[in-house]
């Protein structure tokens, strides 16, 4: 198995990095919040057409039959923080961490 990436934190401490792999754009809300935390512009707010699960109190107020949601635009950006995940109200992202390069 490859070894991955590690770093030391400033106790020296070894720390993995985890970075995001996927966002479940189903339960996304849209609300920016991993947007706005994300120090490296990995995310974008997308338009994605509704299905009947989409019609609950999520989108109290939806005229039409499409949502915004955030998508992955810079995974490569990533620099494995987690602050998406910390601050998602639906638990939308998965993260996990990832092999060093030789």
């Amino acid at each position: 198995m490859a070894e991955v990436i590690t770093g030391i934190t400033r106790s020296g401490e070894a720390w993995t990095p985890e970075f995001v792999t996927e966002l479940n754009q189903s339960t996304c809300i849209g609300c920016g919040r991993c947007y706005k935390v994300c120090p490296r512009d990995v995310f974008d707010l997308v338009e994605r057409e509704m299905d009947d699960s989409d019609y609950d109190d999520d989108y109290e107020d939806i005229d039409d039959d499409v949502v915004m949601v955030m998508s992955i635009k810079n995974a490569m950006d990533c620099i494995g923080c987690s602050a998406c995940s910390r601050v998602c109200p639906k638990n939308c992202h998965t993260h996990s961490p990832q092999a060093a390069s030789a």
